[in-house]
């Protein structure tokens, strides 16, 4: 048999394939990826770094809505509470003394530092607050402060955020009735 020449699919390409090769092993000899910038293993760090400048301002703010949120659930049930405690006294100096205690265990529950008294604001809907038939209404107000915020720029620039709650209770109109 004598060599005939190569005709086909396969015709002409040793050539191509030996410099293909040739390329290949230089690129992979001088550390340049297959894309050929050199820039092996960037992905990682590109992506860590994205990763972290979104990360941490989204932890942040879920802390921030926690910490609202809480104080939310304290000021709605210390406000509930309050007109509760005022509404079922038997006089108004007592219901004063047990309206400021249940604010104070609400807003201790919930973790929120503050004082109950300051924070409590009750009224009346006629002159005698505990007469049958009259509501006493209990508002709750406390400043949520943002964590992690320096004292530096808290002298300099309101960082706390207002949170607040009303509620109103019926003094029993069968109040003393025998």
């Amino acid at each position: 048999m004598s060599a005939l020449p190569r005709h086909g699919l396969g015709a002409g390409r040793a050539p191509v394939r030996a410099a293909l090769r040739a390329r290949w092993a230089a690129a992979r000899a001088s550390g340049v990826g297959a894309g050929g910038t050199g820039e092996a293993g960037s992905a990682v760090v590109e992506f860590l770094g994205v990763a972290l400048l979104l990360l941490v301002p989204l932890v942040y703010l879920v802390l921030v809505l926690a910490q609202l949120q809480a104080a939310g659930f304290a000021v709605e049930g210390a406000a509930r509470d309050a007109a509760r405690a005022y509404a079922v006294a038997e006089d108004p100096a007592a219901g004063a003394g047990r309206a400021v205690a249940a604010v104070g265990l609400a807003l201790a529950d919930q973790g929120v530092p503050a004082d109950p008294a300051r924070a409590l604001t009750l009224g009346c809907s006629g002159a005698d607050c505990l007469a049958a038939g009259s509501t006493v209404t209990a508002t709750v107000r406390v400043a949520v402060p943002l964590p992690f915020v320096p004292a530096v720029v808290r002298d300099v620039v309101p960082v706390e955020v207002p949170v607040s709650a009303t509620r109103t209770a019926a003094v029993d109109r069968f109040r003393g009735a025998p």
